[in-house]
């Protein structure tokens, strides 16, 4: 290897993401990431095209769904020679993937690959019943037919009951919500400001369908055409809605945190000699990332709140890039609740939080919030888990290219207590 290469950023797509138990509700995830991956293709003429890999992968996976990219791959009009494999960190999963794909562009062991992501709240995965599963096991293991008979006298009606998949942290018991409000009391984010950045990233979306700045990201499915969850609600109506998670003290509410949403996006990454060889434009290019993980559930001092991973990561990547918080034309924070993008702006404010836990001399200061999330994020579009990233990175990168240069960062937090972060610049 001679030299590290430019990673451009090519364009992405995406089906509309919905509300779940609507017009997706009979889909699944590889019906949405098959059909992102055919719009991709057909977008950018890549019919019977040989790419380096396709990274992509789904938060919520049925057993079915057991080397899903690949088979996803097998239906996009890509080379069949093309290979793929699965990937999952939680609502990181999409960028994470764009990490992994850029990488081995930037090494040149790959010229050029797809990252992408799915999810669907609407056809989740049951589980059998914890005590009808091992009777099964146990039968499977009999050799006799008595030993079957004993084996089969356990069952009772009870064991039908599916096992649902877990709405909490596993090492907590605790739901996302309910971890985003004890960081709602511990940084201060009041209601309004929660409702009011809603507005804004709901105005925002709309403004960017009015001027058609999703025509050339999004690709119909299932007669769907636009983001189902979009809406025009007047702020003072926001004000009205009764809290979701914590119903006495709390403040996050059903249209202030992001709903249950079906999805699929993706992404094309290249070297700019492959681009160039296909009279592929570049939008912009992938120049940075930082991924990082707090620890969320213990009482040491080092504790921190599940979903402010990105507070850590971001300022490492700064650090390498050798800039500042304000040396950005464009923010793109995910919105999993609009108090989550809040206690991260608000921690990178803070003198305390900058010097003892990030271990900075100074903080690292405010943003221009007119540059924040300008064609709306996830409170808006909805948030299909591993999709998230995909559509966040083709839209900064339509961004920028349409700003004609600049620079935008990008930051997602993930269950577990993760946080995974990036700069794309043109």
């Amino acid at each position: 290897m001679s030299q590290i290469r430019k990673v451009a950023i090519i364009g992405g797509n995406r089906i509309p993401f919905t509300r779940s138990n609507t017009a997706y509700s009979h889909a699944s995830n590889m019906d949405m990431l098959s059909a992102a991956l055919q719009g991709l293709v057909q977008r950018f003429n890549l019919q019977g095209e040989r790419l380096g890999e396709v990274a992509a992968g789904a938060v919520m996976k049925h057993s079915r769904d057991f080397n899903l990219a690949r088979e996803a791959t097998l239906n996009s009009g890509l080379s069949l020679e093309t290979p793929a494999y699965d990937v999952q960190q939680a609502c990181g999963t999409g960028l994470e993937a764009a990490i992994l794909v850029a990488n081995k562009i930037a090494l040149g062991q790959i010229d050029a690959g797809i990252a992408g992501g799915t999810d669907t709240a609407s056809d989740a995965p049951l589980a059998l019943n914890e005590n009808f599963r091992k009777m099964m096991l146990d039968l499977n293991r009999a050799k006799t037919a008595g030993q079957r008979l004993k084996i089969l006298s356990r069952f009772r009606p009870g064991f039908l009951m599916p096992s649902p998949p877990a709405p909490g942290e596993p090492r907590t018991g605790l739901s996302m919500g309910q971890h985003c409000e004890l960081m709602v009391k511990e940084w201060a984010i009041s209601r309004e400001a929660q409702d009011k950045l809603t507005w804004h990233s709901h105005q925002n979306l709309m403004a960017a369908y009015q001027r058609g700045f999703f025509d050339d990201l999004i690709t119909p499915f299932n007669g769907v055409e636009r983001d189902g969850i979009m809406r025009d609600t007047p702020l003072e109506k926001l004000a009205t809605l009764k809290p979701a998670y914590d119903k006495v003290n709390g403040t996050l509410t059903a249209a202030n945190s992001t709903a249950l949403t079906d999805g699929a996006a993706t992404v094309l990454l290249a070297s700019e000699e492959w681009a160039a060889a296909r009279n592929l434009p570049v939008m912009a290019y992938l120049t940075f990332s930082e991924v990082a993980a707090v620890d969320f559930y213990s009482q040491g001092e080092k504790s921190e709140g599940l979903l402010m991973a990105p507070a850590y990561a971001v300022p490492r990547m700064l650090k390498r890039a050798g800039i500042s918080l304000q040396d950005f034309d464009f923010y793109e924070i995910h919105e999993a609740f609009a108090a989550q993008a809040l206690c991260t702006l608000k921690a990178w404010e803070d003198d305390n939080f900058c010097k003892n836990r990030l271990g900075l001399d100074a903080p690292l200061g405010s943003i221009d919030r007119s540059k924040l999330n300008v064609n709306g994020s996830s409170v808006a579009t909805g948030h299909p888990f591993a999709a998230t990233g995909p559509r966040i990175l083709a839209t900064l990168a339509k961004i920028l290219q349409e700003h004609g240069s600049g620079r935008g960062l990008i930051s997602i937090c993930a269950a577990g207590g993760q946080g995974v972060t990036a700069i794309v610049e043109r």
